[in-house]
């Protein structure tokens, strides 16, 4: 036989778009349209609907950047059209290829009804199957003109990403409104035909179930009239039955289908407009619920629920019917899907507290899924929070875009710093918003690391970020595909269908230990300097205030602020997201978070100021209050009480040569004429720091422009070029007598630093003021250290884990850009070096040979202080940045982690009349107590959560500071862990112990 197979793909793929597609539609009559165009911001909809228009046609301009239209349609039914099937078509101008990222709507009745969303691929709405004719239509449109700020081609510069620079000139054009006949038995003939087309294209050329596939698709294209489409569909449709119908064969893969629509909760669209994305996509998917019987649609972060619930009421009661339907199913139980890397433990606590209680307090469901697909990699410390929350499940996608090293496992076991345990799925579909085309699940099959041990993956399916979820065409292409020879298997199933069905096959899959590390987007863990300080300065705000009001209240009955710190803990949570915190979202996202973060930090001051005054009383005693979880001069971690002066910090004193020597007897500082550390010798164990002949405190300059995806990526190319800034301004002694002052300056901007060695320290205090007027470069902090290691730790969530300072393996050398929170601590045996921070995170570590005769190598650690990327924000980091950094010669693991908690906490100082004793104390330092607070029920229990911070075990003993009459173990939601004893209290003494990082939490009882 003759090899036809091209010239009949060809011929259905002309067929298909230029007769069957268009003859869906075979008839439709024209619309009226007004438009009103609302002054300013989105408002209510009652005012919307009530506004007056002016006419409006189709191929008309419309649309301001971030405006807001309401659109009025009106028409009748041709009477000829009684007893067919019509639908509105409501085209706002969209390109039909990028759903999420441009206009969208939300379509009303003019009751103030909500019918659905509409999207690029979800342009229609039902009037009626069947109509009588004559029937009046009017609906409303509340349609967001949202500008394309990710266009073609992408990530130029552009002003659209903030209202304040966006301009006035209309985005869209108006496309077809119209009523039209929906001719369903054609609209199935696409499918069929779709589905089998796609189908064909993965199956291997010699094999005979393509060519059945092929045939049959002939004899249908041979059966089509194409001048009467319609007349002759479902003949059609009768040639594809016997091909459609053949089973998968038993070893197919089986996909478990999830409708999704993943909403980045802000990104190239402020928060305001994802409030109305997440309505929009409601809307579409309860209604595609109620249209098709086997769909499951699963919406994940709780904030979004909550924007559902709070500000589209009509909305949230069809979300409650489909939720108690089991076919709206709340996920991942977070309150947003968060960035993984920087939260800080009680933040990464929280995000499961607040997401998983209003899941609970809604609809009583209890997730045990995390559902994260999106997220820039994953902390070593998140297994146990996950577990600690009552989670036993972890899905994510994301790392299949790592451009290194291919991932060995789609299902497996992860396992954290502690070693507890979670099973993990990432979908090999390797998309969070597949579609249900051939090549998606052939890609999943094919991908699926597993073969042979485990066939089951799960695919998220729907368009997000406002592309409308899942579409109709999608749940018809996964009814053909349910049971279809030559593809994977699919049905609807819900998260957590999937999850119990995937363990009970595969209960031993394999482990991976340590960090999830995203070989992509490291420049995420700088970009927006000023929105991950605000994130920093927040998180150890709400600590605060949770410890002095809960103290306050326990010892004088002040007011605990319960509903305050709800909603403040719930704004740093939602802040957290992956595109907020990352610095990955348009200038109108972050220009907000600061000015929120800085609205937080102030109301949190003023319940930390009257909490503190409240158990301090009325006095002129001057009263040092210690937040910080290790007691600091003489004062008791969480208490306040009086200190006796420590004396002035180390005055410079010349050195020769220029510059100046800090010496408080503990560590000798010489600063060179340049303003650059050349040597910080630990006098007790008489060890240089500074690797010979090199300088610390060394700013560097590199450029700074990647391939792609400016504020997420640092590529490995930008070390290859550098400027040390070496060049100084000024070095001098600072006004306050005891800091050496640097001043330098380069291309538009300038930095000052002021160094200070503090009495009775190991600790070189480093604060550095950045006015930042730099495009494209990146700016880091360089401490090359005289130590040799293979290893370094950096802190994470309640604890810390190791990388490795060589690039031996290919996954060793992707890590050129990492994470870590308060410290990096290096060491050789019996002596170490901790660098310490208050609001960066990126950082690099290095290994270069010494440069003196002796040879072996030196480590450098460097910091990561600025960005100044263009895209999505043009103005990014630009303007002025604070930054502290301390330098620790001699600290062990245990300095690294107390000089970390302190200064991040530094002392209030307060006049009162008492001392205030700690409401809790810990005899031991390695177990460090991360919140002190009252219950969240309300009852008045004191709730303590700690962990074993050193990484070996440690035996504890807390004394509770007021009488306690029962103790329990909990979960993050402090509910009793019923596989837990409770720890024994003997009078106001608990012991405990605790495994290497460790995390426990326990609710006392007050007597």
């Amino acid at each position: 036989m003759h090899d036809d197979r091209s010239l009949v793909e060809g011929r259905l793929r002309r067929v298909l778009d230029e007769r069957i597609r268009p003859a869906v539609y075979p008839e439709a009559v024209p619309l009226e349209v007004t438009v009103w165009h609302a002054p300013d911001e989105p408002v209510p909809v009652a005012e919307g609907l009530a506004a007056r228009g002016e006419p409006i046609g189709a191929g008309e301009r419309w649309g301001a950047p971030w405006g807001t239209s309401w659109f009025r349609v009106s028409g009748a039914v041709p009477q000829e059209w009684a007893g067919r099937t019509v639908e509105a078509l409501l085209d706002l101008g969209f390109e039909a290829q990028m759903p999420g990222f441009q206009c969208e709507g939300l379509v009303y009745r003019p009751d103030g009804t909500p019918v659905k969303g509409l999207h690029p691929q979800n342009q229609w709405v039902r009037i009626g199957t069947p109509v009588t004719g004559g029937e009046e239509v009017r609906l409303h449109i509340e349609a967001a003109s949202n500008p394309v700020v990710l266009g073609y081609p992408p990530f130029r510069p552009t002003p659209l990403g903030d209202k304040e620079t966006a301009g006035r000139e209309p985005q869209y054009t108006l496309g077809r409104m119209e009523l039209a006949v929906f001719d369903e038995p054609v609209w199935q003939l696409v499918l069929d035909l779709e589905v089998l087309g796609e189908l064909m294209a993965e199956l291997p050329v010699e094999s005979a179930r393509r060519w059945e596939i092929l045939r049959a698709v002939e004899r249908a294209l041979d059966t089509v009239d194409l001048q009467d489409v319609g007349g002759t569909a479902r003949r059609a449709r009768a040639c594809l039955t016997d091909v459609l119908a053949a089973p998968a064969t038993p070893s197919a893969h089986r996909i478990s289908a999830v409708g999704h629509a993943h909403i980045d909760s802000a990104w190239l669209w402020p928060l305001r407009e994802t409030v109305r994305k997440v309505a929009r996509t409601a809307a579409n998917m309860t209604a595609l619920i109620d249209d098709e019987p086997d769909f499951v649609f699963a919406m994940s972060q709780a904030q979004q629920w909550a924007w559902v619930k709070e500000h589209r009421p009509e909305v949230w009661a069809r979300v409650k019917k489909a939720v108690a339907g089991g076919r709206f199913v709340p996920a991942g139980g977070m309150w947003v899907e968060a960035d993984t890397n920087m939260p800080g433990s009680e933040a990464m606590a929280r995000q499961f507290v607040h997401g998983k209680r209003f899941f609970l307090d809604e609809f009583g469901v209890d997730n045990e899924e995390v559902w994260l697909p999106d997220t820039f990699g994953f902390a070593a410390g998140l297994p146990q929070i996950i577990r600690a929350a009552g989670a036993r499940y972890l899905l994510t996608q994301k790392i299949s875009w790592s451009r290194t090293n291919k991932f060995p496992h789609h299902t497996f076991r992860w396992e954290g710093i502690d070693g507890t345990r979670v099973f993990t799925h990432f979908p090999p579909v390797d998309t969070y918003n597949c579609a249900m085309r051939g090549a998606e699940l052939a890609h999943a099959a094919r991908n699926f690391r597993e073969k042979g041990r485990a066939r089951h993956s799960l695919a998220p399916t729907g368009f997000g970020d406002g592309g409308g979820g899942t579409t109709r065409e999608m749940v018809a292409r996964a009814a053909r595909l349910r049971d279809l020879e030559g593809s994977p298997a699919v049905t609807w199933e819900t998260p957590a269908a999937f999850f119990a069905r995937a363990e009970a096959e595969y209960p031993d899959p394999p482990v991976w230990a340590g960090e999830l590390y995203l070989e992509l987007h490291r420049a995420t863990l700088t970009s927006q300097a000023g929105t991950k300080r605000g994130n920093r300065r927040c998180e150890h705000l709400l600590r605060e205030a949770e410890l002095w009001a809960a103290t306050a209240a326990v010892r004088t009955g002040f007011p605990y602020p319960y509903e305050e710190l709800d909603r403040l803990w719930k704004t740093v949570l939602l802040h957290q997201f992956h595109d907020i915190l990352p610095g990955s979202s348009i200038a109108w996202v972050h220009r907000e978070a600061r000015q929120t973060y800085a609205r937080v930090a102030r109301e949190l001051e003023e319940i930390i100021g009257a909490a503190q005054r409240a158990p301090a009383g009325e006095g002129t005693r001057e009263l040092v209050f210690n937040s910080a979880p290790h007691s600091r001069n003489g004062i008791p971690a969480g208490g306040a009480g009086t200190v006796r002066p420590a004396g002035r910090p180390a005055e410079p004193s010349p050195r020769p040569g220029g510059g100046f020597v800090l010496d408080n007897g503990l560590l000798r500082v010489e600063i060179d004429a340049r303003g650059l550390v050349v040597s910080a010798h630990d006098l007790a164990a008489d060890r240089e720091t500074i690797a010979p002949g090199r300088a610390a405190n060394l700013l560097q300059l590199h450029p700074d422009f990647p391939n792609m995806w400016d504020a997420w990526d640092v590529d490995e190319f930008y070390r290859n070029t550098v400027t040390d800034l070496t060049d100084a301004d000024e070095v001098t002694v600072a006004d306050d007598g005891v800091s050496v002052r640097v001043v330098r300056s380069f291309g538009a901007s300038r930095v000052t630093q002021l160094l200070t060695l503090a009495p009775g320290e190991r600790r070189l205090v480093i604060d550095t003021e950045a006015d930042w007027h730099e495009t494209e470069k990146f700016l880091k902090l360089a401490f090359p250290l005289d130590l040799h290691t293979e290893r370094y730790a950096s802190e994470t969530q309640f604890g810390h884990f190791f990388r490795p300072t060589h690039a031996n393996t290919s996954w060793d050398a992707a890590k050129f850009e990492a994470c870590n929170h308060r410290f990096v601590h290096l060491a050789e045996p019996g002596w170490g070096v901790a660098l310490v921070n208050d609001s960066t995170y990126g950082h690099d570590v290095t290994r270069t040979v010494r440069t003196c005769p002796d040879a072996g190598t030196t480590t450098t650690v460097r910091v990561s202080l600025l960005r100044a990327p263009r895209f999505p924000d043009p103005g990014t980091d630009q303007g002025v940045h604070r930054f502290r950094h301390a330098l620790v010669p001699g600290a062990d693991i245990g300095d690294a982690v107390r000089e970390g908690w302190r200064l991040n906490l530094p002392e209030r100082r307060l006049t009162g009349g008492r001392q205030v004793a700690p409401l809790v104390t810990v005899d031991q330092d390695a177990v460090v107590v991360t919140a002190v607070k009252l219950a969240d029920d309300g009852s008045g229990d004191v709730v303590v959560r700690f962990h074993e911070a050193h990484g070996g075990r440690a035996r504890a003993t807390l004394t509770a500071g007021f009488p306690v009459s029962a103790v329990t173990a909990t979960d993050l939601l402090e509910r009793p862990l019923a596989d837990t004893a409770a720890p024994r209290l003997e009078g106001d003494r608990i012991t405990v112990r605790l495994r290497p990082f460790q995390l426990m939490t326990l609710r006392l009882r007050r007597a």
